[in-house]
């Protein structure tokens, strides 16, 4: 726009040297009428120009420019938005991950302790079992023990008995059967 002005302002400063060269007889113009209404018709048509013309033509780039700056601005915010989703979603999918390993060593843990909780509770249970049998073995024992004795002290009443009453008094017969069931006591 100032370099048109400039052209302008170099035209209408000339026209009057060149009319004055005209004056003297040396000039290539003359200057009359026909000159001023061309200047002044030259005038108004950039005054147009520059009114309807020039001035939406500068107003149009002008708005051209501020949307290519907004649409450069909104481009690079969303990009620095999409960057700052993708780094978002990467923290969560990292934080997804380490939680998950977490997870599994919390589960493996778990399965570890339960398995050696399973594993002593086997183990009690089985010394417990064990300690019952042999309690119920010792008892079986004791009892077939006792059953013995008595069974021994019944034949040795009998096999005595029939002796006794061979050549035994009752008092002597007493006797006898007394001490065989104390010494029959005393031994395991």
């Amino acid at each position: 726009m100032s370099k048109v002005l400039g052209g302008i302002t170099l035209l209408l400063g000339l026209a009057p040297g060149l009319a004055l060269a005209s004056e003297e007889g040396g000039g290539f113009i003359n200057l009359d009428r026909s000159l001023l209404i061309q200047i002044v018709n030259f005038v108004l048509l950039l005054f147009f120009l520059w009114k309807f013309l020039y001035r939406p033509f500068l107003a149009k780039l002008d708005e051209r420019s501020q949307a290519i700056r907004k649409s450069l601005s909104e481009a690079q915010a969303a990009q620095a938005e999409a960057e700052r989703q993708r780094e978002e979603h990467r923290k969560q999918l990292q934080a997804a991950y380490a939680e998950a390993q977490s997870i599994r060593e919390a589960a493996l843990k778990e399965a570890a302790a339960e398995q050696r909780r399973l594993v002593e509770a086997a183990r009690a249970e089985a010394g417990r079992l064990v300690e019952g049998a042999r309690a119920e073995v010792e008892q079986d024992v004791r009892r077939a023990r006792q059953e013995l004795r008595q069974e021994v002290a019944n034949l040795a009443v009998s096999a005595a008995e029939r002796l006794i009453r061979k050549s035994l008094r009752g008092e002597e017969h007493r006797k006898i059967v007394t001490d065989a069931i104390a010494e029959l006591e005393r031994t395991p």
